[in-house]
């Protein structure tokens, strides 16, 4: 039985027979690399701590699979929700803006852990097979963000992960194009998470978990479907109960181009600043004003920042900032603390750091935020995809610091040749935190020769994470 053309078509892209070219596992590789480090960089998180593990405590698994920062094996569904869980909670993973946006490396929760399940089994998957699995990933998840905006009827983007993770981890389990199809249909049948806790008054935690929930459910939905082969064909068109009619507002969900590998080569790397991505380029500003007038901070009477629609919508205007999770997600808090600093880490977003900096709240205060309607075209236009900002300061005596503008951030493919450099320090930064020198050095080899890198078994990859 056909299926709705959305869900034929992610069907069948993912069971295609295909080989990427090599600058696109290039760049997938790149992406792998960085995620690894932003999993272990999450390992020092007080908070992050005491969600690790498995979801039932003490349910280590004998043959299980070995997750860096926990004691013991885990099962295929624990492990999926640890290693995304530890990708995402710091929000310092690749990035992907349109319509919707979000984080496709979140997948690599369920994509290594299916991976490992099946090589460990005798079935050796290998990093290269892994690599495009997450070409895959990355192409669903971000193909259906172009054209389909589920913040706007108050759904959580990673629902698409959920979709996407589903999709990739039936094949990889052995799924072929029915099975795949059934499993997508089960996943639009599932349904997305709303919002409400990426939003005033009610952020918490949950947005830096949701994702390793959501690819955990991928793979529960694949072995599900696996178990007995049921699917919906008219999940997306059904007119009383199907996704469209009930999720969708009555919008179709769509797939603006072909699937291919365009997401994984026009992917935002977060390269050096750990902040929501549509702040980004407003933090490099930022930095570069507070070179030439960091003495002068206390004198400035209006901060104007001009940005793009997104922005003012989802990271703009926030009327109190309780936690972390609040902090990383504001732009006017990302610009004062990279003018205060001329920097921007993790560390400040905590609540002793706000709490003895009274100048950022002081700074916060002087902001006007406005929409600049050309960086609003320039963030959707295919051929750009810009994330445009620019930060200008006003003093007191009438004096105007130059208009500080930057249209792509540092991890934009426009900038690819500066990000590489950063993104190997911040893994290497990422790593020192939980592995001696020797460790590093031994991890860093495996990235050296990537022919050699793409052959090798992946449970013999993440034991090298142990």
């Amino acid at each position: 039985m056909k299926y709705d053309e959305v869900i034929e078509e992610i069907a069948g892209y993912v069971t295609e027979e295909r080989a990427f070219d090599r600058d696109t596992l290039n760049v997938a590789l790149l992406i792998l690399k960085d995620s690894m480090g932003c999993m272990i960089k999450s390992l020092d998180n007080p908070q992050c701590k005491k969600m690790v593990g498995p979801i039932e405590a003490g349910d280590f698994r004998e043959h299980g699979m070995p997750v860096p920062g926990i004691s013991g094996p885990l099962g295929l569904l624990d492990a999926s929700w640890n290693i995304g869980m530890l990708i995402r909670w710091l929000d310092y993973n690749d990035c992907f803006l349109a319509e919707e946006w979000g984080h496709p490396s979140d997948n690599l929760g369920g994509i290594l852990a299916a991976s490992y399940h099946v090589s460990s089994r005798g079935e050796k998957v290998t990093v290269g097979d892994v690599l495009q699995s997450l070409v895959k990933a990355h192409e669903i998840q971000g193909v259906l963000s172009l054209s389909n905006s589920l913040n706007r009827v108050g759904y959580d983007h990673v629902f698409f992960v959920k979709l996407a993770t589903s999709a990739v981890v039936s094949e990889i389990l052995g799924g072929d194009a029915e099975k795949v199809r059934s499993t997508v249909s089960n996943a639009f049948a599932d349904g997305a998470a709303l919002r409400i806790y990426r939003h005033a008054p009610n952020v918490t935690t949950r947005k830096s978990w949701a994702a390793g929930d959501a690819t955990m459910r991928g793979v529960r939905l694949a072995l599900l479907t696996d178990k007995l082969n049921e699917g919906y064909p008219d999940a997306l068109s059904e007119p009383d109960w199907g996704f469209n009619e009930n999720m969708m507002g009555g919008n179709d969900i769509t797939l603006r181009r072909k699937l291919d590998d365009y997401v994984v080569n026009n992917i935002l790397f977060k390269a050096d600043f750990p902040a929501e991505f549509h702040g980004q380029t407003a933090a490099e500003a930022a930095m570069a004003l507070h070179s030439e007038y960091r003495d002068k901070l206390a004198l400035i009477s209006e901060i104007r920042i001009s940005t793009h629609e997104s922005a003012v919508r989802i990271i703009a205007g926030k009327s109190e900032l309780k936690n972390p999770s609040d902090r990383d997600h504001s732009l006017e808090y990302i610009i004062a603390v990279s003018l205060l600093n001329g920097d921007l880490k993790t560390e400040y977003y905590a609540d002793d750091y706000h709490d003895r900096h009274p100048e950022i709240d002081h700074l916060m205060s002087r902001m006007v935020v406005k929409e600049d309607g050309q960086y609003s075209k320039d963030y959707l236009a295919p051929a750009k995809r810009s994330v445009p900002n620019a930060v200008q300061l006003i003093f007191e005596d009438g004096q105007e610091s130059e208009k500080m503008e930057v249209e792509y951030p540092i991890g934009h493919r426009f900038r690819r040749h500066e990000a590489i450099p950063v993104i190997d320090r911040k893994f290497e930064n990422n790593l020192s935190g939980w592995f001696g020198e020797d460790k590093i050095g031994r991890i860093g080899k495996m990235f050296e020769n990537p022919d050699s890198l793409m052959k090798m078994d992946i449970c013999a990859f993440m034991h090298g994470f142990q």
